[in-house]
């Protein structure tokens, strides 16, 4: 009889991704985003908690959305099994396709978990009230308060389990205390919950987060980085260092 894998092994579970050794379809989106070049990307996952930071439009939500697609959810966002979003009319190319190029390693494989998207977050919720009701249980009932406080609620209710978490700019609706409320979420995700978080975001605060793997996408690809490295951090050190004289200075004309 084959042994069963032991579903009670610590995070991560995905091991790591890599270029399929026979993709050679380099040309077109998502395969000539920077993070491909060319076929030699790998990423290596050795703590529970990978975050990646990068400017807008460089590659971290269709990597995200690609992972997602390996582990089983929709690229819309939600878990395994539900299907949030109807894509039959959408003109954009989804990340999720990503994945068809990619090959995963697992110990254990697993489906569980959930793929969060700041984007999506009202169709999702709204897409839990219903399957919720056509259940005959009480409705979540995400979007009776406030954007910040809807996303803990959910972030608390969905996130303290066993499986892969994967977020989308999870910070764009937390203020910065709030910020800081979503990390100890986090934390206990890792520490009691037994959760692989994989995370892209443009928050210093969650970037700082202590037992992370940080990771910086850009044009030459993914490397590993600390905070005070990143292009973020360096913005806001000058910011707090003269907050009036630097958005002076940004406003400033660049022919004066």
């Amino acid at each position: 009889m084959k042994a069963k894998p032991n579903v009670r092994l610590p995070p991560p579970y995905l091991k790591s991704l890599s270029v399929k050794p026979d993709w050679t379809e380099f040309d077109t989106y998502p395969y000539c985003l920077p993070l491909m070049a060319n076929g030699d990307f790998s990423m290596q996952f050795t703590r529970p908690v990978t975050i990646i930071v990068g400017e807008n439009g460089i590659g971290k939500s269709t990597l995200l959305e690609g992972i997602a697609a390996l582990v089983g959810f929709d690229d819309a966002g939600g878990a395994n099994g539900y299907r949030p979003v109807d894509h039959a009319n959408a003109v954009e190319v989804s990340g999720g396709i990503l994945s068809k190029a990619l090959r995963a390693a697992w110990l254990p494989k697993t489906g569980l978990g959930w793929f969060f998207k700041a984007e999506t977050f009202f169709s999702v919720a709204r897409y839990l009230d219903a399957a919720a009701r056509e259940g005959g249980s009480p409705a979540p009932d995400f979007l009776s308060h406030s954007h910040g406080e809807g996303f803990l609620r959910f972030f608390q209710e969905r996130c303290r389990r066993r499986g892969v978490f994967i977020m989308d700019e999870p910070e764009s609706a937390l203020s910065p205390r709030r910020q800081i409320e979503f990390l100890k979420i986090v934390h206990e995700a890792e520490t009691f919950g037994g959760a692989q978080i994989i995370m892209a975001t443009h928050s210093t605060i969650i970037m700082a987060y202590p037992s992370a793997t940080l990771l910086r996408l850009d044009q030459q690809g993914l490397s590993e980085t600390t905070l005070e490295d990143t292009g973020h951090f360096d913005v806001m050190r000058a910011f707090c260092a003269d907050p009036h004289g630097f958005i002076e200075n940004a406003l400033t004309p660049v022919d004066q």
